[in-house]
């Protein structure tokens, strides 16, 4: 009798410390398939995935591999037994060569005093990303690579276990279309190998094409498995907010005001040069491009991350110079960075502390002391406001879901209250749910008169939330376009240059 089931999870809950993140959750993983894990951030399915391999134990529950009850202790364990994953967040060993990061713990060896054969390894690392159309040098180091290329890597790395089952945790959230498209070729290929993938996005494209099966959890509880093709975008989003979402993109018109950020011929040399653009009260200003276009490189500068070569900024037509982020802050100026995790949050540090720590200077009593009341009050205000989903201000703030982070980093930078608020891909890796309410806060601050700068990869956000956009192309603004004249088409002409 041939074993329907790879993989069982039963009744598996999970309580940490004031919280109960899975509560009663199944998931059934059939061999040779693509099997979706849905659910907003906090949904539990990274807690599940955890569970899986090892990193933490389940309070209740039973797992059952290839007809076995098993348990995971560490993640060693459930390598050895063929369970290998791709996080979501990236931890490579930047000052060492790829073939080190891929073969890390587990190098081949020769000779009695076991040392470490680099050649064999050379020789496995060039075998293996051959086999995967991996045009890369097994000796270049980690640290000259692109995010996107050691986002390949790790697949890579993955792929090298020979795992029957590969977790993928938002594999393609720092890839380029090509590079997806090369992902999704490796996935087809390991599924007419027979293995599983068990695959996490918040990209419903993706999900649509590649998936066999869904699961969607919702509040830490099962909600149930579906076929993919008897599934609509409407329907999954339905299932796993609990409710329908009419406005994706709540986009409200706002009375635009005067200009209040005027930026003339920017440039950092060798990065960007000549880039102009204005930003008027109550604006949302999309910038868009493909990835390596400049678009981040542009902000950094405007929030005094990077010395500009020439240019001039002025800010309610007053020239102002921004040497550092102190300059902007001052200027009234926030900007909420692209990698919240290397970028943002301070990760051992609470929610509480991590909402403040941008604006401590408003706590300072005269006597030196801080105002704890004052600083307990103001993060009770903003937790509620923008829905954080957490037991307490107090808990770390690396315990909460991504989406949760992102929103303790919204209210970071409000409590600043900034005139102009600079937004680098606000809602990566982000559910539909905090998506929604991301954008609704948008709307709602250039609402107030804010002046915002949203820059994104999803062109339906920026045609959705923007009322112009500008596009760039290889370090250089190739246009900025009124809100009634974009399209995806118009903008993906000015992003590659075809204009």
């Amino acid at each position: 009798m041939t074993q329907q089931y790879l993989l069982e999870m039963k009744n598996i809950t999970k309580v940490f410390p004031g919280v109960k993140a899975l509560d009663d959750v199944k998931l059934n993983i059939k061999p040779g398939t693509v099997h979706s894990l849905m659910g907003e951030n906090g949904a539990g399915k990274s807690t599940l995935m955890k569970i899986l391999i090892g990193i933490h134990p389940p309070t209740k529950g039973t797992i059952v591999y290839k007809g076995k009850e098993v348990a995971f202790e560490n993640t060693n364990k459930a390598l050895n037994m063929g369970i290998s994953m791709i996080h979501q967040e990236l931890s490579p060993v930047l000052h060492r060569t790829i073939m080190e990061n891929i073969w890390l713990g587990r190098e081949p060896v020769k000779g009695p005093l076991r040392l470490v054969d680099h050649k064999e390894m050379y020789n496995m690392t060039k075998e293996l990303l051959k086999d995967l159309d991996l045009d890369l040098d097994p000796k270049e180091k980690m640290a000259n690579l692109t995010v996107a290329k050691m986002q390949m890597i790790e697949i890579a790395k993955a792929v090298s276990y020979n795992s029957d089952i590969v977790i993928m945790d938002e594999p393609t959230s720092a890839l380029t279309d090509r590079e997806v498209e090369h992902l999704f070729r490796i996935i087809e290929r390991l599924r007419d190998q027979g293995k599983a993938i068990i695959y996490i996005s918040h990209k419903m494209d993706e999900i649509f094409r590649i998936s066999d099966e869904i699961t969607v959890l919702r509040d830490g509880t099962y909600i149930g498995t579906y076929l993919a093709e008897e599934m609509d975008t409407n329907k999954l989003i339905s299932l796993m907010v609990g409710r329908e979402l009419d406005e994706m993109f709540p986009k409200v018109d706002c009375e635009i005001g005067d200009v209040r950020l005027d930026v003339k011929n920017l440039a950092v040399e060798g990065v960007f040069k000549d880039v102009s653009f204005t930003v008027r009260k109550g604006e949302i200003l999309g910038l868009a491009g493909l990835v390596g276009a400049g678009r981040t490189e542009v902000i950094e500068t405007l929030f005094g991350m990077r010395n500009k070569t020439s240019g001039e900024v002025y800010i309610d037509g007053k020239k102002v110079e921004i040497d550092s982020p102190e300059d902007a802050i001052k200027n009234k100026i926030a900007l909420l960075t692209e990698d919240r995790r290397h970028t943002g949050i301070f990760p051992m540090l609470s929610v509480k502390d991590n909402t403040v720590i941008a604006n401590i200077d408003k706590y300072i009593k005269k006597n030196g002391l801080l105002d704890h009341k004052l600083i307990k009050s103001d993060c009770e205000e903003y937790k509620k406001a923008i829905r954080v989903k957490t037991p307490n201000i107090d808990q770390l703030i690396q315990n909460l879901s991504g989406g949760n982070q992102q929103k303790v980093l919204v209210a970071r930078w409000l409590l600043t209250d900034p005139d102009i608020l600079i937004l680098d891909e606000p809602t990566r890796g982000i559910d539909v749910g905090a998506k929604a309410e991301i954008h609704s806060l948008i709307s709602e601050l250039a609402g107030q008169g804010k002046s915002i700068i949203m820059i994104s990869s999803e062109l339906p956000e920026v045609l959705g939330m923007s009322d112009r956009v500008m596009v760039m192309f290889e370090g250089r603004m190739t246009g900025i376009i009124d809100r009634k004249d974009a399209n995806q088409e118009v903008i993906m002409k000015y992003a590659t240059g075809s204009m």
